[in-house]
């Protein structure tokens, strides 16, 4: 993706139309963070007197250094080395859009980052997966209102699938293919592999345990209506306001039922239905190109991180004789 956008930046002249081309190849996450990031920046130019658009390389480096050691009176807490990094790109990507050299690229920014990275390290945050029993427990503390119905639908669905976030808000009923009772094929339009909406399909089996198919058949029964989100936001009364859930609303349905059989919902998030269909997947020996073929990563490496987890204690080089 860089060296596209470094392509177009190129051809194109940097122009506005140039700009227009390389905003749309970013995801609406990817748009939505340099927003934060740029006004996380111009804050802290604003209660030091700067002009962000006029700001010198050493108080790029200033910003970065304060915001990663201390908290900065009205920007919280410190913020870790990969969300700076994200902000300096947003940094970067403002500048750009102005037709100016950027100081977040100077050196001296370059070694702040280095001389940060020994400080705090570089070992970025990972939420903890949850394995298909702890996703049973889940789903069995979720009440039969119409809230629990779909909170089990969402945790068994997002788990089955293996699904981002953003694609189980995205869900719309359109989307789903009952091939028969036991088998679904959900058709994602649009994800953060796919910008461009070719389209991808993930094949979901009702199974033995999890029966995610059986969660979603008794939240769509809730509702009357055939299109529209699969997981909506609901009234007091647990009337649909044919509204989408919104993606922290995702993270909150999976800490509240972590929390309920005994877990720290401070090490779980959305993402561990992701991480933990990879975990599981793993621990039963599923095949590589499988468990991609439903994740839907473009390469390995990242699958084999959760890979290597789950097997850390198999075939264990001292199982034999510690």
């Amino acid at each position: 993706m860089r060296a596209t956008n470094d392509i177009l930046r190129t051809k194109l002249n940097n122009n506005d139309l140039s700009y227009q081309l390389l905003e749309a190849s970013k995801s609406k996450n990817t748009r939505i963070a340099y927003r934060k990031g740029w006004q996380h920046f111009s804050s802290f130019c604003e209660a030091h007197m700067i002009d962000p658009l006029s700001a010198q390389p050493n108080e790029v480096a200033e910003y970065f250094i304060a915001t990663a050691t201390k908290p900065s009176k009205g920007l919280g807490r410190p913020l870790s080395l990969s969300t700076l990094a994200l902000y300096r790109t947003a940094i970067n990507c403002r500048f750009g859009k102005a037709q100016k050299d950027s100081p977040a690229k100077s050196t001296i920014v370059d070694e702040t980052f280095k001389g940060l990275s020994r400080l705090l390290g570089t070992q970025s945050r990972r939420v903890k997966a949850l394995r298909e029993g702890e996703i049973a427990a889940m789903i069995s503390n979720c009440s039969s209102t119409c809230y629990g119905k779909r909170d089990a639908a969402l945790i068994s669905i997002g788990f089955a699938a293996a699904l981002r976030r953003s694609e189980l808000c995205a869900l719309r009923r359109e989307d789903l293919e009952f091939i028969s009772s036991n088998k679904l094929m959900i058709h994602i339009r649009r994800s953060k592999t796919d910008q461009t909406g070719i389209g991808q399909k993930i094949a979901i089996p009702n199974g033995k345990l999890i029966k995610p198919l059986t969660r979603l058949r008794s939240w769509l029964s809730v509702g009357s209506t055939t299109e529209g989100y699969v997981f909506q936001t609901m009234q007091r009364s647990g009337l649909l306001t044919g509204r989408s859930i919104s993606d922290t609303d995702v993270s909150r349905v999976v800490k509240r039922y972590v929390r309920k059989i005994g877990l720290n919902p401070k090490e779980y998030s959305a993402h561990s239905l992701r991480a933990g269909f990879v975990t599981s997947a793993a621990v039963h020996h599923a095949r590589l190109d499988k468990i991609m073929e439903i994740t839907r990563h473009k390469s390995p490496v990242t699958v084999m991180k959760y890979i290597r987890d789950a097997n850390f204690f198999t075939d264990h080089a001292g199982a034999d004789f510690l």
